[in-house]
């Protein structure tokens, strides 16, 4: 597929600059508002998993880049006789499902933007262990900084199939502008209002992603 844009412009140029001082300027003022809550999700959490109260996970960044995502914890440490995680489904507890479902669990995202790490908008970051399962085509999806938001979260998150999601992301690195980027940012706080495809049938969020089916 062809690149939509010549990313050597300097239109294009100046508005990935804009991209990045809107990105300082939303996280640092959606921390300082919703500090009270993100004291008190951290103090439920302390309470009812103990420490740590973040969930840190080595993820695919911008480029390839790794780096390491910030979350609340929604799930226990329980492990089976032979010291192995049992399934995420019975170690997420109510208070996990309850801030997965309304996102509240991904609000310390807010500090790998400022890190720059992540965007508002982006394709998801994706675990490192994928690292080696991508097309090229699909590996295009990391020519933008990964995002809090997305493409795939504005058209349907986790109901949609590993294949419908990486098109999706390479369609957004394609076409990517700011106005783009303000149009994705009201339709993913519609879906997270709306709790919308917060889980894949039969799972907790979604079943990995294995490759090419044929492979």
């Amino acid at each position: 597929m062809a690149h939509t844009h010549n990313r050597t412009t300097f239109g294009w140029r100046l508005q990935f600059t804009c991209k990045r001082l809107f990105d300082l300027l939303v996280a640092a003022l959606v921390l300082a508002l919703a500090s009270p809550i993100f004291g008190v999700v951290a103090l439920l959490v302390r309470v009812q998993l103990g420490a740590p109260i973040f969930f840190r996970q080595p993820r695919i960044g911008y480029h390839g880049h790794e780096f390491s995502i910030l979350k609340f914890r929604t799930m226990t440490d329980a492990r089976d006789a032979q010291g192995n995680y049992l399934p995420d489904d019975r170690r997420l507890t109510r208070l996990g499902k309850f801030l997965r479902s309304t996102t509240l669990d991904e609000l310390p995202e807010l500090l790998n933007v400022l890190r720059g790490e992540m965007s508002l908008i982006g394709p998801r970051p994706l675990l490192i262990e994928y690292r080696a399962l991508y097309t090229p085509e699909q590996w295009r999806r990391h020519d933008m900084p990964p995002g809090m938001g997305g493409p795939v979260l504005a058209s349907g998150r986790n109901l949609l199939s590993w294949e419908e999601k990486f098109a999706l992301d390479v369609w957004y690195v394609d076409h990517w502008s700011l106005w783009l980027d303000f149009k994705i940012l009201f339709k993913t706080a519609w879906k997270v209002i709306r709790r919308e495809g917060v889980s894949a049938d039969g799972h907790v969020t979604m079943p990995k992603f294995e490759g090419r089916k044929n492979e």
